[in-house]
């Protein structure tokens, strides 16, 4: 009996996904499919390329059409990706963007412009569309970090207004106030004026189309985050610590202040930088010299998702420095470390934008 395509239909019922709980034909995941005898193919549309269980549902589908319709079928499976957002065409701040992510943190030191910059090339290596913005103001590290510390982004003229584009490098699109003052002077502004000054990154910026953009905030708890916060549609927040406790305290603080009224944006869980460390000529040994497994623990007293650990190693240092983030290292456990972040994150954020029960949703519509 020759293979029908109602039958592959009926097969790929029976696989659901992991997150969203439903069969992959209810949810809009499957589409053009083809079957030439015994070879069947298909395209599976995942709602993030970085997908971290891409894989295992493949593994699911070739399963259920062995045992559903014929277990000497050929399948090939390719994928695609349809970025979810909740976010509206006609949105008046960064239109073309589909999802924003602030990467925070409690207190400075704990190395969350290094997360936010890898974060943001892991997402990029990943497939994804991605921007990054430094609203860190008064520190503004990423022209470093990613060696554009002379490059100056191009002005131009839009609709009677003076736009920014962004710089481009390593698959990211970067703007930072760094671009736009004096690197050797100290920024001395009021509230005020450096939150006015850092809207202009988001208003006054042609960001074009973009899956993921991850502001590198401020750290502690002050006036920028409350700008950012009021007129940002941020998608979700990502809290940096290390597992010392006067840096986890700190970040309890980040989180409280997240979850209050004023504020209130979804947490997407936390990281735990510096969780160990890992000297490069004995690279199975694990040294815990901030303490162990204090994110985690802190992750679940607030009942929050614990997005991944990073080791420090010398690597990330020097990566920094030389203007080329670690994340670029293929040989490196620690770019590693940040793929798996940066899937676990792309994860929390289609799990956030997923419609409630009384809301009429295309989220998965191809």
């Amino acid at each position: 009996m020759p293979i029908t395509k109602e039958q592959i239909i009926s097969a790929l019922r029976h696989v659901n996904d992991p997150d969203f709980k439903k069969d992959l034909i209810t949810l809009n995941m499957i589409d053009d499919i083809k079957i030439d005898g015994k070879k069947v193919s298909f395209k599976m549309v995942l709602t993030t390329p970085a997908c971290p269980m891409k894989n295992m549902m493949r593994d699911s589908c070739v399963e259920a059409i062995h045992q559903y319709v014929d277990p000497s079928a050929e399948v090939e499976i390719d994928f695609s990706s349809n970025v979810t957002t909740r976010r509206a065409r006609t949105a008046q701040i960064m239109p073309g963007v589909k999802n924003i992510i602030a990467v925070a943190s409690g207190k400075g030191g704990v190395g969350k412009s290094t997360v936010a910059a890898n974060l943001a090339v892991s997402l990029a290596k990943l497939g994804a569309t991605v921007g990054l913005i430094d609203a860190d103001i008064y520190g503004p590290s990423v022209p470093l970090m990613f060696d554009v510390m002379d490059e100056k982004p191009e002005a131009f003229e839009q609709d009677g207004r003076t736009m920014i584009r962004p710089l481009e490098k390593y698959g990211v699109k970067i703007l930072s106030i760094g671009f736009f003052v004096d690197p050797s002077k100290a920024l001395v502004w009021r509230g005020p004026m450096a939150s006015n000054a850092l809207l202009q990154l988001f208003t006054d910026s042609d960001w074009g189309e973009l899956d993921y953009v991850v502001i590198d905030m401020p750290p502690g708890t002050g006036d920028i985050h409350l700008t950012i916060s009021q007129s940002v549609p941020v998608t979700g927040v990502a809290i940096v610590t290390t597992p010392q406790e006067v840096a986890l305290a700190d970040a309890r603080k980040a989180i409280s202040m997240f979850n209050t009224e004023k504020i209130k944006l979804p947490i997407l869980g936390l990281i735990e930088n510096m969780s160990y460390f890992t000297p490069a000529e004995l690279p199975d040994n694990k040294y815990y010299i901030f303490g162990k497994e204090g994110g985690i623990r802190l992750a679940e007293q607030n009942n929050i998702p614990f997005l991944g650990q990073i080791p420090i190693v010398q690597g990330i240092c020097e990566s920094g420095d030389n203007g080329s983030p670690i994340a670029l290292d293929e040989q490196s456990p620690v770019a590693k470390a940040f793929l798996t972040l940066a899937q676990n994150i792309a994860r929390q954020i289609a799990l956030t934008n997923v419609p409630t029960d009384n809301e009429n949703s295309t989220i998965f519509a191809k």
